[in-house]
């Protein structure tokens, strides 16, 4: 069957709008390609990591690696809770590196999973191993340039702007850090300001990366006598311990703790830390008490009893060259669509902007007795709406809108041939 040249041209220009207006099915996640989840390097791979030595029992959950003398007389026991591929990401499958003398006294020291590598002398007692191997090695990490690169990357990550519309709120002794950012939030806060906190709130989307800059030369979370940290990624505060946490953890995995010229860090209360601290230039004193949740990647350090490192790495999305203006890993951003002009008389449209959505929570943990319910409308930063902060979630329209304009050109073209087509054949 012959089809006319009218109806022909009709339908190529229907399909063209048709094509035109469909949202492509996936899009390359917006932001990602200026930050990295690798930006502490080795270092990263370490649960302790540090330049000098460490004093430490009973305990560090992940990898430990020490550029001077490891004392761990107390007994100490390394790595039970990685994974097997996260034990193969280490330099040479090895869970406790120490460069210097390992002094165990009457103890011991007991690698769970992994490899002990081991560069001065084993004083008293042999290192036990139960899935590895042990090796004489002192240059297995070069612990020089391992810490000028953290030293130079958290003084230019202190450069980075305070986010848009992040608050810090100083109210009595409760200090509230809240961000709508779903992509990273950055706050800065002076140490003494951070010493007023008996309590500390932080409230973000969970899974966004939360960057906490605290300018200083030292830190003691003694001076408040801090009893709690309680986190929200968007519904309820909860406070941090290894067995609870908000968002399943999500908004502890994103958090870094920034102190990036202070010499003296104090962790010394009962308080679980949650988060990674990034102190290269620091002595990190964790006392006897209550453990951090996170890395420590510090200039020396001493702790004993429950002042452990547990095992939960930091995932956040940092910025791969800090200081610079770059957009939000969660900012969609701007682009013009190449398709054809509007014809004279075509209405012109905007595009909506993008947004996000506030994540929810599971069921939340319940905070210190005699401690005022931090999910209570009087708390910090608290919704009963389940943390109506963000925005409502991208429909993904962004840029439909400039191609259904450019679709519409081209019916109008389309329908300019049918015209010229029908006056043809009249003539």
């Amino acid at each position: 069957m012959r089809i006319p040249t009218t109806a022909a041209l009709a339908a190529i220009g229907g399909a063209l709008v048709l094509g035109l207006t469909v949202t492509p099915a996936a899009q390359a996640a917006p932001g990602t390609a200026d930050c990295t989840t690798d930006a502490f390097g080795i270092a990263g791979k370490y649960g302790e990591f540090v330049l000098g030595d460490d004093v430490h029992s009973p305990d560090a959950e992940g990898a430990v690696a020490v550029g001077g003398d490891a004392d761990f007389r107390g007994g100490f026991s390394v790595a039970n809770e990685l994974s097997a591929a996260e034990v193969d990401a280490l330099p040479g499958r090895a869970a406790l590196v120490v460069r210097g003398d390992l002094l165990n006294g009457g103890s011991a020291t007991v690698v769970m999973k992994g490899n002990a590598v081991v560069g001065g002398t084993v004083k008293d007692r042999a290192v036990e191993l139960h899935q590895g191997t042990f090796a004489k090695k002192a240059d297995l990490i070069d612990f020089e340039a391992e810490f000028t690169r953290l030293r130079s990357y958290s003084t230019a990550l202190a450069e980075e702007p305070a986010t848009p519309g992040a608050q810090v709120r100083l109210e009595g002794n409760r200090l509230t850090l809240e961000g709508g950012d779903s992509g990273r939030n950055v706050f800065s806060v002076p140490a003494d300001q951070l010493e007023k906190a008996k309590e500390v709130f932080i409230k973000v989307p969970a899974g966004a990366t939360t960057i906490v800059n605290v300018s200083g030369q030292d830190y003691d979370m003694a001076a408040a006598g801090t009893t709690g940290f309680f986190l929200s990624g968007g519904q309820d505060f909860v406070l941090d311990d290894k067995l609870q946490s908000a968002s399943e953890g999500k908004v502890r995995a994103g958090l870094l703790w920034n102190f990036p010229d202070a010499t003296e860090v104090t962790k010394n209360s009962q308080a679980a830390w949650p988060g990674s601290v990034l102190a290269p230039k620091a002595h990190l004193e964790l006392g006897t008490a209550a453990p951090v949740n996170g890395s420590v990647w510090v200039a020396s350090l001493h702790g004993s009893g429950g002042a452990e490192t547990h095992h939960f790495p930091f995932t956040g999305c940092l910025p791969e060259v800090p200081g610079k203006e770059t957009p939000s890993p969660g900012a969609t951003p701007s682009s013009t669509p190449a398709t054809t002009p509007p014809a004279t008389g075509t209405p012109s449209a905007s595009v909506p902007p993008s947004a996000s959505t506030t994540p929810t929570d599971g069921p939340s943990g319940s905070a210190t007795p005699g401690t005022p319910s931090p999910s209570d409308s009087s708390a910090p930063g608290a919704t009963g709406d389940g943390g109506g902060d963000g925005d409502l979630a991208s429909t993904g329209s962004n840029g439909t809108i400039p191609i259904v304009i450019g679709g519409a050109a081209v019916l109008a073209a389309g329908a300019g041939l049918v015209v010229v087509a029908r006056r043809r054949k009249q003539a």
